[in-house]
């Protein structure tokens, strides 16, 4: 995924939140339900109706998370093929249940085998979180890149787990997040950051340059994600002070 841009990913839950995001500059609409959690995971028919709506000739991806995953490999692909079966083109998997990193590949060895096994074309990502240390389960966030590469994935991404207003960088260094992308870059990943973004961390992720960053507080009324709703005149803001 090569772009001189640093592209914009933002994350949906209805079709009216969809809407605007498809009508804004951002590159890819993440289906997505924040009840669920930090990568909560929609409905197949939410997938196939927001894949509906995006125009043919339109360069939009469609995106979709399928939940904060326990340690269930095999429950892990399934829900994985589910999302491509509905028309998502990338596949996002929070690493959630697993504690170390055998069990970690493990378990993105299955989502890559089913989803890849259905359709190469699809793009799956791997992502982690940043406050690891909060949630007492999940791998290291600085192995995320090797779990990525090990199991074939295409996107290493970093996320938060708590949404309690504290975001990626309350966890994290530019040196490391540096660091990170330097060793996804080192196999021709594609690089992915989230995790409650504001405003006043533009200029750090500037200096990173991740190839994605996620967003849905940063673009709904109030910065509420949960009960605030996406506005395409918020995404246009941040795409310009993005690019």
């Amino acid at each position: 995924m090569k772009s001189n841009r640093i592209l914009l990913l933002v994350s949906p839950r209805n079709i009216e939140e969809a809407l605007e995001v498809i009508n804004s500059n951002a590159e890819f609409i993440d289906c997505k339900n924040p009840s669920e959690g930090s990568l909560g995971a929609n409905t197949p028919k939410m997938i196939q109706s927001m894949k509906s709506i995006i125009p043919k000739n339109s360069n939009k991806i469609l995106s979709a998370t399928i939940g904060d995953f326990p340690n269930l490999p095999c429950s892990a692909a399934l829900a994985a093929l589910g999302a491509a079966y509905s028309g998502a083109d990338v596949i996002k998997v929070g690493i959630m249940g697993p504690k170390n990193l055998q069990e970690a590949i493990l378990l993105m060895k299955s989502v890559v085998n089913a989803v890849k096994t259905y359709d190469k074309r699809i793009l799956v990502v791997a992502a982690g979180y940043a406050d690891q240390k909060r949630i007492n389960t999940s791998p290291d966030p600085m192995l995320i890149p090797e779990i990525a590469v090990r199991t074939g994935c295409d996107i290493a991404m970093l996320d938060t787990a708590i949404k309690d207003g504290k975001g990626l960088f309350d966890f994290l260094s530019i040196e490391s997040l540096i660091k990170f992308k330097k060793e996804v870059k080192k196999h021709n990943l594609s690089v992915a950051l989230a995790g409650n973004l504001k405003m006043k961390d533009i200029d750090d992720i500037k200096k990173i340059k991740p190839d994605i960053i996620g967003v849905r507080s940063l673009v709904c009324t109030n910065n509420d994600r949960n009960n605030g709703s996406i506005k395409k005149d918020l995404i246009e803001k941040l795409w310009k002070t993005l690019n």
